[in-house]
């Protein structure tokens, strides 16, 4: 999957006394698009050198293959065709995927930056603090850290068939499982049960758990199961989440997301080879 980035290292662990390096790399959005440097056919993180960024410049995110990771929220792009802006959505198709996951992870970090400017209960400025990944208010002292929303995703099967469903938001005819959010006061599996009644209108047994995969885009944590459903049964779609769901065969499936990305697609790759039903 997206994080599965070997023979590269990925530390996510805050490093509070961090030595700010000329080789540091460095991100900068502009809204949704991440500046990359194009080296040949490749897209690199550009290094605080190449950029002449400030050597105290920039909020320590992680660090890749040993080197520190910096987010800029100021930064102007060097007036070369070599670097250049791409949107995030590039890391589905990024051969390079250590480039692909850091990116998703910086964006996620970025976005609650700026939305944690202002302190939630009085109002007051919100600064980064030094010694954790955290920001605190410089009035009130309320603390916020990284939001995690975990959302359940199920592989629903029945003898030799799956369940997959097409977002009202897909692009290009792709497919995927069933998923969402867990609830104020639910469990996982109750969770399971719900998005499935809600969505596809399918009741489910043999409710199995998978594996959790982080997904960034969406400050996500997705956990994964494996569950049964009677084919009998009418699908009846939610029209404000879905656009059309089916059973399919595994001679006959339509475009899903690849394994090497996500969760769902590791899923729909397992009930396609057969392994699914050794789990």
């Amino acid at each position: 999957m997206i994080q599965d980035i070997l023979p590269h290292l990925f530390n996510n662990q805050f490093d509070k006394e961090a030595l700010v390096c000329e080789d540091d790399y460095v991100f900068h959005f502009r809204k949704d698009a991440l500046l990359l440097r194009k080296e040949g056919d490749q897209l690199i993180i550009p290094l605080r050198k190449e950029l002449g960024v400030h050597a105290d410049a920039g909020l320590f995110l992680f660090s890749l293959d040993g080197k520190h990771c910096y987010l800029l929220n100021d930064c102007n792009a060097p007036d070369d065709s070599a670097f250049t802006y791409s949107e995030i959505s590039l890391f589905r198709s990024l051969r390079q995927q250590e480039i692909a996951w850091v990116s998703i992870v910086a964006h996620q970090l970025m976005n609650w930056y700026q939305a944690n400017r202002f302190c939630g209960k009085c109002g007051a400025a919100m600064l980064p603090r030094k010694d954790e990944r955290a920001i605190s208010c410089i009035s009130c002292e309320n603390t916020v850290y990284p939001k995690i929303s975990p959302a359940i995703i199920v592989a629903i099967t029945c003898g030799e068939n799956i369940l997959l469903a097409k977002g009202i938001n897909f692009r290009g005819g792709f497919y995927s499982l069933v998923a969402g959010y867990a609830d104020v006061g639910e469990s996982l599996e109750e969770a399971v049960i719900r998005e499935v009644k809600e969505e596809v209108g399918l009741d489910v047994k043999n409710i199995r758990y998978y594996k959790s995969s982080p997904w960034p885009i969406s400050g996500s944590l997705m956990i994964g199961f494996i569950a049964e459903a009677d084919d009998q049964q009418i699908i009846t779609i939610d029209p404000k989440e879905i656009s059309h769901a089916a059973w399919f065969s595994r001679e006959n499936l339509p475009p899903h997301p690849p394994a090497s990305i996500s969760i769902a697609g590791e899923l729909i790759e397992m009930f396609r080879t057969g392994k699914m039903s050794k789990l």
